[in-house]
């Protein structure tokens, strides 16, 4: 299957990963609407939704950047419709846009606990919301949350509780959308890195020490659209981790991720909420 002709609304693709996958389905010529709110730079962040246009167009792909903050419901909706107007439709729905902040309960203030969880888990609802009443008119329709599996150890939510609530909030969106809209086949999955990936934002947090043993975005890209391009019919409720995704695919070399070329696996930083049980490709 390709994403050739396919509407993708993904919210938070002015960069990193979302930006990733939007230039992965734009090489097929898919349509990617950039609902994000940067329309001018960030001091700290690289691009905008226009930059991000840009590049989605010259990789093959048509774009429409929305300025959007996922936070208010008049902008989702209004986001969505946009899309519609100029593509016909919505095929599938990225839910990428979040917001991180690795702090305990007593250093956690209640305006940074209201962001997280406004826009990783309400944000999450209220776009698959409007995203839904369109991917139910859609031949292979998908909703992908980039969103951790749900494994419920104390060691999750004990350093940074306000976060790991909301990155959960998002997985439970999967959980119960792959059931209630089953029947409309619709399909909704959760995608996670095993290893921390080379995004901006993780450089502002970790620095270049993380950034040197991450991988980088394109291997999100890469899984994502092996998700994407299957029968949502035959695979929906699934906590999928990127490169057993990609070795089912058929990947065997994952070295061509590594953000520093040349670094060996067993030296890459794993991410949170991976479960220790998680096997490694192959295995």
């Amino acid at each position: 299957m390709s994403l050739k002709g396919k509407t993708l609304f993904i919210t938070g693709a002015s960069r990193g990963i979302g930006l990733a996958i939007a230039l992965r389905a734009a090489r097929d010529g898919a349509n990617v609407a950039i609902a994000a709110k940067t329309a001018e730079p960030h001091p700290k962040l690289p691009g905008t939704i226009y930059s991000a246009a840009q590049e989605i167009e010259q990789a093959g792909g048509r774009a429409l950047p929305i300025v959007c903050d996922i936070r208010h419901e008049d902008q989702v909706a209004a986001a969505v419709a946009q899309t519609v107007q100029a593509f016909g439709g919505v095929d599938v729905c990225i839910n990428n846009a979040s917001a991180i902040s690795l702090t305990g309960t007593l250093q956690t203030d209640m305006k940074r606990y209201d962001l997280m969880n406004q826009i990783n888990a309400r944000g999450t609802f209220l776009t698959g919301k409007y995203c839904i009443p369109h991917l139910r008119k859609a031949p292979n329709p998908h909703i992908l949350t980039l969103s951790p599996p749900l494994d419920m150890k104390a060691k999750w939510f004990a350093p940074h509780v306000a976060y790991s609530m909301a990155k959960y909030g998002m997985s439970l969106c999967t959980l119960a959308w792959a059931e209630e809209f089953r029947k409309d086949g619709i399909a909704a999955n959760s995608l996670w890195p095993r290893t921390t990936i080379a995004t901006a934002a993780v450089t502002m947090i970790g620095g270049d020490p993380v950034l040197k043993k991450s991988r980088t975005p394109e291997i999100m890209a890469d899984a994502a659209y092996a998700i994407l391009t299957r029968p949502g019919r035959q695979f929906t409720g699934n906590f999928c981790i990127d490169d057993l995704v990609l070795w089912e695919a058929g990947v065997r070399d994952f070295a061509r991720y590594a953000a520093v070329p040349g670094t060996p696996d067993r030296e890459l930083m794993p991410d949170f909420f991976v479960p220790d049980d998680t096997p490694q490709p192959g295995a």
